[in-house]
């Protein structure tokens, strides 16, 4: 999270200035306070009043606010940021900024700033491509700014290259990034994290399948990437959205997530199974959507593959396993039995029993069980459950 951060978002001639709005409300939204400075060319494209909407601050753009001599203070705003963020940015702005160019408020800002500084460029391709604007880039990252790479895509040139300021709210969470303070424990280590319902098809639109939501899997997956491992995240039928350092891949039914985890722990450091697979699929799946009748319905199931067992049978002696147990009843009894069958190093239980956890809840309350110990915690927001269990993860890494 950004908050209590102080954000000076410089904007400037693009067309891609609309953005900056969007900007702003992903900075906002992550806590942080914006004040926004802009260049004379920015103002063509967007309107202070506009930004100073939503950023509840008077937007600043010359040198001199007022006719009675009132001055805006470059220095001040960079003794008052935290980071500042130049979104969009042109090569024209780029040029001055590596040329120490001080023509307007935003380059006498950036040269007074002490804060780190992002720098979003935003041009066509060419502009961007071209050797003047690739040598102030180099210049710029000499001086210790950090470049977020356009977007690739198709531009009016009609090549495929780079050129597009990246996405609003992927700006944003690097700057969140930059501000995330957690040990990197986990660099180097690749790890696999199932998240989310698997779905199975009764018919093209029905389907046997759970309540869960992906939220514990997807604050590990989160937790994991802040502590700088490389996260491969294979994620069931869900409509939460993960951070752009997380590689994201989406299935829908147990078989899809049985052969993407099994791919991808080959080369993994350690798995991590928080998915809620469903046991069961249907034997046979109809190809026309069942009509209504006056007779019973049976449907005959099958079992699914069991993949965190499959995955116990693999693993190397340097790969770490980590699996989860919902239960209903002889909560610790019935995850000993798992953790021991399916050869995991150790296993969250949760029980449904605890109110106000599992399920499409905020919160969870879990016991950490290994071969050798049982550690209880109490209930908590999944953010911070997260933690704990990649706590215990690092550890067996350690050990």
């Amino acid at each position: 999270m950004l908050k209590g951060k102080k954000i000076v978002l410089g904007i400037t001639g693009s067309i891609a200035a609309y953005k900056s709005c969007l900007i702003i409300r992903e900075l906002i939204k992550r806590g942080a306070e914006v004040q926004v400075v802009i260049t004379p060319a920015g103002k063509e494209f967007i309107t202070p009043i506009t930004l100073s909407a939503l950023t509840h601050k008077p937007v600043i753009s010359e040198f001199f606010s007022q006719r009675d001599g009132t001055w805006n203070s470059h220095v001040d705003l960079g003794l008052w940021a935290d980071a500042m963020l130049i979104a969009p940015c042109t090569a024209s702005t780029i040029g001055k900024m590596a040329g120490g160019v001080a023509d307007n408020m935003l380059i006498t800002t950036y040269l007074s700033m002490k804060a780190p500084v992002f720098v979003a460029p935003a041009m066509d391709l060419d502009m961007f491509a071209h050797p003047s604007t690739q040598q102030n880039l180099k210049r710029l990252q000499e001086y210790g700014n950090i470049i977020i790479e356009p977007q690739k895509g198709f531009l009016a040139s009609g090549l495929e290259g780079k050129g597009r300021m990246e996405e609003p709210e992927i700006i944003a969470e690097i700057l969140e990034h930059h501000f995330d303070n957690k040990p990197q424990e986990l660099k180097g280590k690749k790890i696999v994290i199932t998240a989310g319902p698997t779905y199975e098809k009764i018919d093209p639109v029905r389907f046997i399948g759970n309540y869960s939501s992906g939220k514990m899997g997807f604050a590990i997956a989160e937790e994991c990437a802040a502590r700088g491992a490389d996260v491969r995240l294979i994620a069931g039928p869900v409509s939460m959205k993960a951070s752009s350092r997380i590689k994201r891949t989406d299935v829908e039914s147990c078989e899809e997530m049985y052969n993407a985890t099994v791919a991808e722990f080959k080369d993994a450091d350690a798995a991590i199974l928080c998915a809620a697979v469903a046991d069961f699929r249907p034997e046979h799946t109809e190809e026309q959507k069942i009509k209504r009748g006056n007779e019973d319905m049976v449907i005959r199931l099958s079992p699914t593959h069991d993949i965190a067992r499959h995955l116990g049978k693999i693993k190397r002696p340097d790969q770490r396993l980590v699996g989860f147990a919902l239960e209903t009843n002889d909560e610790e009894s019935n995850a000993r039995k798992k953790l021991e069958k399916k050869n995991l190093d150790f296993i969250v239980l949760n029980s449904t029993r605890n109110e106000g956890t599992t399920f499409r809840s905020d919160d969870n309350k879990i016991t950490i069980i290994s071969k050798d110990s049982v550690k209880e915690y109490e209930k908590k927001p999944k953010t911070e459950v997260a933690a704990d269990i990649v706590d215990e993860l690092v550890r067996r890494f350690l050990n």
